[in-house]
């Protein structure tokens, strides 16, 4: 007959035949217990009597027992032995880290699918419950959120007081932690998507338990959430190297892991929730692709990073384009990359588009790809040499061989020199022939950005975050509000400028004719000067030609409108919106020049 008694791990467990036994020795007058009726009995009163004693002895037993179990310690906590956690979703490499710690002589407790990965491997291991001494429940919820784990992770071994406790119930201390989490991200993000609730099932919250646990308590136990840390990790326990600071760096790892899985469940919940542009809270998942050899500017450091947001995934954009050949990408090349893309892909028809300093110096379309990359190299041929040249269709044999041999326009001897050559996509015979043209020629192929994506800017100490201008002259009317209205060729010149303004920065100027850029100035604290320069750029050309404003005229008489006007430009679009708009239509007038208000401003600062 036994009534009470002391698991291993100091559970205290009540026999199901405890309750008779212990009835018996608080009623010894009693000669059976089936005298007594729990629903009524003459020997009631002594009943109550004896159950007020099974309660006391119970207590004196259970007490007891703890006491026995407080001395003998538990199956998770041997004297002297060190203990791994292991409990993975990504399992690279497993083996190789069993492996090297059983070297090490750590005793490895394992939670379900790893358990079984590090026993197929032949590697000993312990399951978690064995420590715990309970069952994973709620279909896998509820597995490592126990005191026995978790107590043996976050006690001080500093502390008096915290091993004293651990001691006092029997658990066991753990000294290195190995977890990464259910592979939400991936599974949010995948092209089939998935359903909520399949969506829910994968936010992890056992293992991230774990890792901010074993990050807090960095001091006392190691911490590692990427299969690439695992060498070093071995290293460090082995005591063959000396990182000063190596457990820090890696509850910062911890802690960054933890807080990109924590952001990408918010972005889910709020795309799930329905689109909320501007919550209270933005965050924003970057995830470091590569450092670059400076910034700007050699004495300034630099990296890119990309952006694993959700609203980004498979968003395209020139961070995610795959260079064929060339020299790394720089910080500059990255910007510059990014302005010709952009701007390139804003074209419907075959375009190119030259960039430099991030401004297009030259763009064309044409049914012929061909013609529209020398013309678009001919709007500033000075401005395109070093620069980046972009198309929105494949680039061929014929064209790459164009692009290696093309000679500048000021000189037809000088081979134009070029940093990238962007596209969405290449023959493999056009890569040979670029391949051939520098060893530094950067090749890169591009998908086009989605439309819809948020602006951010940083400022100091904040971020400045906009939608998008997408507009193009398809979303926009073009209102004529001068006598003279524009031809439909006009028409089309005035769309194709409006549409490579908006890629210039301010204050800006395009001047273009036949879907090409004739010139363009940029960038000058007032629109007289952006005017001036787009006017000597584009030459004897101007006559006839369509001019784009970026924003609308604050003068007309003696200033930028009448200038143009005097050059024999033939259609003017800006915004409209100026006090002295009416100034501005009675110039035109005078001169017969066209005039269209397109109420869109194109700000680009």
């Amino acid at each position: 007959m036994l009534g009470l008694a002391a698991s291993p791990n100091s559970t205290i467990t009540i026999h199901h035949n405890c309750i008779s036994s212990l009835i018996l020795r608080a009623l010894p007058s009693c000669k059976t217990p089936k005298a007594y009726s729990l629903f009524g009995s003459s020997h009631s009163g002594e009943l109550r009597q004896g159950l007020k004693r099974v309660r006391f002895v119970s207590m004196m037993a259970t007490n007891e027992a703890i006491s026995k179990v407080g001395m003998s310690g538990s199956s998770s906590s041997l004297e002297g032995s060190k203990q791994a956690l292991i409990s993975l979703s990504d399992k690279s490499e497993l083996a190789f880290l069993g492996n090297g710690l059983q070297k090490l002589g750590y005793k490895i407790v394992s939670t379900g699918g790893t358990a079984a990965a590090l026993e197929s491997a032949g590697i000993p291991v312990t399951k978690v419950e064995e420590v715990t001494h309970f069952p994973e429940m709620l279909d896998g919820r509820v597995k490592t959120l126990h005191p026995h784990v978790h107590g043996g992770i976050l006690a001080r071994r500093d502390l008096k007081h915290h091993m004293e406790a651990l001691s006092g119930h029997g658990i066991g201390t753990f000294d290195v932690v190995v977890v990464n989490l259910y592979p939400f991200y991936d599974k949010v993000s995948s092209p089939e998507g998935v359903a909520f609730e399949e969506g829910i099932e994968n936010i992890d919250i056992g293992g991230h338990t774990l890792i901010r646990a074993a990050a807090k308590n960095h001091k006392d136990v190691v911490v590692v959430v990427d299969p690439q840390d695992y060498p070093a990790l071995l290293e460090f326990l082995e005591g063959t190297i000396d990182r000063p600071g190596f457990r820090r760096y890696l509850a910062a790892k911890a802690f960054d892991h933890t807080t990109a899985y924590d952001s990408a469940i918010s972005q889910w919940f709020r795309i799930e929730n329905g689109k909320d542009q501007f919550p209270s809270r933005l965050t924003s998942n970057l995830s470091l692709k590569s450092s670059l050899r400076y910034g700007e500017n050699p004495h300034q450091k630099a990296a890119f990073y990309l952006d694993k947001s959700l609203s980004e995934v498979n968003a395209g954009g020139i961070a995610t384009a795959v260079q064929h050949h060339g020299k790394e990408m720089s910080y500059n090349n990255y910007l510059d990359a990014d302005a010709a893309w952009n701007c390139v892909s804003e074209f419907t028809n075959p375009s190119c588009v030259v960039v430099k300093h991030t401004n297009p110096c030259g763009v064309a379309s044409r049914d012929d790809i061909l013609e529209a990359y020398r013309l678009a190299v001919r709007a500033d041929p000075v401005s395109a040499f070093g620069g980046i040249v972009a198309f929105n269709v494949e680039v061929d044999e014929l064209l790459a061989k164009e692009i290696r041999e093309f000679r500048s326009p000021t000189d037809g001897e000088t081979r134009m020199f070029y940093e990238i050559v962007i596209a969405p996509k290449y023959t493999p015979k056009a890569l040979e022939v670029l391949r051939g043209k520098s060893k530094t020629l950067r090749i890169l192929e591009a998908r086009k950005h989605e439309k819809g994506k948020i602006s951010l800017r940083q400022v100091g100490g904040g971020w400045l975050v906009q939608e998008p201008d997408d507009l193009t002259p398809e979303n926009i009317k073009f209102n004529v509000v001068s006598e003279k209205r524009p031809s439909e060729d006009e028409l089309h010149d005035a769309e194709f400028a409006w549409l490579c303004v908006k890629h210039v920065k301010s204050n800006a100027i395009v001047i273009a004719k036949n879907k090409c850029m004739l010139g363009m100035g940029s960038g000058q604290p007032n629109r007289l000067e952006s005017l001036r320069i787009a006017l000597k750029k584009a030459g004897k050309e101007v006559e006839g030609a369509a001019l784009a404003s970026d924003a609308f005229f604050p003068f007309a008489w003696k200033d930028a409108v009448e200038e143009a006007c005097e050059n024999r430009i033939g259609v003017i679009a800006e915004p409209g919106g100026s006090i002295r708009d009416k100034d501005a239509i009675d110039c035109c007038n005078k001169y017969g020049v066209s005039l269209v208000f397109t109420d869109v401003r194109h700000f680009r600062h």
